[in-house]
């Protein structure tokens, strides 16, 4: 009978893994204002949008890397979920969070919640350029690094009051 070359008891330290890497996220908060809204008074479905690159804006200033790709990070596709209406001057959280970093490309969750109670669920692509307007561009090691690990960033919250 022929043994395995490697075989680790349960308990063995050698076969557990590293503790699990965190990608980088934020949860940003925000009131949704009038110009968020529609005639009824509900938010527009474009302010979901508006709201996911609030989120991106703060966790790229969390990193510092806000000022080196600001304008070359265009966004490629984006798709929502929407699961509860929102209303004028509701509280929202933002939850954003770092899915996948790809050869040029950034993928995100976001997840848009009042209460707990979410009520968006999106994705969304973007790509980083070499110039504003230029060509995809590979993302450097240490960016790559930081938003692959960087794990969750202070929040930005509104105070009452």
């Amino acid at each position: 009978m022929r043994r395995a070359a490697h075989a680790y008891a349960v308990n063995d330290p050698m076969s557990e893994r590293a503790p699990s890497v965190r990608s980088a996220s934020i949860v940003v908060q925000r009131r949704v204002e009038w110009s968020d809204t529609d005639a009824s008074g509900a938010w527009h479905n474009s302010a979901a949008f508006r709201f996911l690159e609030v989120a991106e804006t703060a966790l790229l200033d969390r990193l510092g890397l806000l000022q080196d790709v600001y304008g070359r990070l265009p966004r490629v596709h984006i798709e929502a979920d929407f699961l509860a209406a929102l209303w004028h001057r509701d509280l929202v959280d933002i939850e954003l969070r770092v899915a996948e970093v790809g050869k040029s490309s950034i993928t995100y969750e976001i997840q848009i919640a009042r209460r707990g109670q979410p009520c968006v669920r999106a994705r969304s692509v973007a790509v980083l350029l070499d110039r504003v307007g230029g060509q995809p561009v590979e993302w450097p090691s240490e960016y790559r690094r930081l938003m692959e690990t960087a794990g969750p960033q202070p929040e930005e919250r509104l105070s009452e009051g």
